[in-house]
């Protein structure tokens, strides 16, 4: 019989149990082992072939970032900032420009966004952005963020976020119902 805890005043009583002959062999605990080994051999498996074959991924699942274009192909960013002060990885910078005369078609307001960059590495795709943006111009999708060996691949500028004039992204499972609902109403300054 041992007594603990002489610095405390508290003492506890600790039974010293001695092992029977199986105990002291170590068979029992070397059976469950092998027991417990022989389940995970014959679950399924949880890791997938990647290339060949692709997880199901949520509809809501937080993917690469796309800036869209509205209906006539113009881009919907103005460069107001406040997804980059939304976030809060401060992995987006922006870099705000004029509109020149002849341009109309290809940028929605006077101002829009020369340098758009958005730094993969700091993102934490928590969606804040696309709740901060005025305008519905950048949205989180259902793709993959591509794979590279060197940093510099993962800033991301406007020529790997603006979508394709012919190949729009739909985007609207990320949108709540509100949010559908209030687009419908065309006397409202925003969805004009």
């Amino acid at each position: 019989m041992i007594r603990t805890g002489m610095l405390t005043n508290r003492s506890k009583v600790v039974v010293k149990k001695e092992m029977n002959f199986w105990e002291r062999m170590y068979l029992p605990a070397i059976l469950s082992g092998v027991v417990i080994t022989i389940k995970h051999l014959l679950r399924r498996k949880a890791t997938i072939k990647f290339p060949e074959q692709k997880r199901e991924i949520s509809k809501v699942w937080r993917g690469q970032h796309v800036l869209k274009r509205d209906e006539h192909g113009a881009e919907r960013c103005t460069a107001c900032g406040l997804c980059a002060v939304a976030c809060p990885a401060e992995a987006i910078t922006m870099t705000a420009a004029e509109r020149k005369k002849g341009d109309e078609g290809l940028f929605r307001e006077e101002k829009y966004a020369s340098v758009y960059e958005i730094n993969m590495l700091r993102c934490i795709f928590c969606g804040l952005c696309e709740e901060a943006c005025p305008k519905e111009a950048i949205f989180l999708t259902d793709r993959i963020v591509s794979t590279d060996y060197e940093r510099h691949g993962f800033i991301y500028g406007k020529d790997k976020l603006v979508e394709a004039v012919d190949k729009r992204i739909d985007v609207t499972v990320r949108q709540t119902p509100e949010v559908l609902e209030f687009k419908k109403h065309k006397l409202l300054s925003h969805n004009r």
